[in-house]
């Protein structure tokens, strides 16, 4: 499985941006997909998570503000960003586990400016 995320871009503070994360095959067998993302200078960091079932997690700092979501029919995942800010900046990946298996697609760059 191979997944390319795109959608990245500038944006200034209080924007909006929507990831989306597009599998070469289904997702419907996934168990678990999610976003990442690494700032310059820092860990990757999990953002958020979604599982077959739609059970939905979020790290702190983005709750209220992303959501992510799934369309099993367009084998693709979204991230809708909203009220970025600059602290957001940074190469965000999408995920997606399937079994004992993990795959990682290539990254999008995300910068906000102030």
């Amino acid at each position: 499985v191979q997944l390319q995320a795109s959608g990245g871009g500038l944006v200034q503070a209080g924007g909006s941006l929507r990831l989306s994360c597009v599998a070469s095959g289904s997702i419907s067998s996934m168990n678990h997909m999610g976003w990442y993302r690494q700032a310059p200078g820092k860990q990757r960091e999990w953002v958020a998570d979604i599982s077959s079932g739609d059970s939905i997690n979020y790290e702190d700092s983005v709750k209220g503000r992303f959501t992510i979501s799934r369309d099993n029919a367009k084998n693709t995942m979204y991230l809708q960003m909203n009220s970025l800010k600059p602290e957001d900046t940074a190469v965000y990946y999408c995920v997606a586990e399937q079994g004992q298996d993990l795959y990682w697609g290539q990254g999008t760059q995300v910068t906000v400016s102030s």
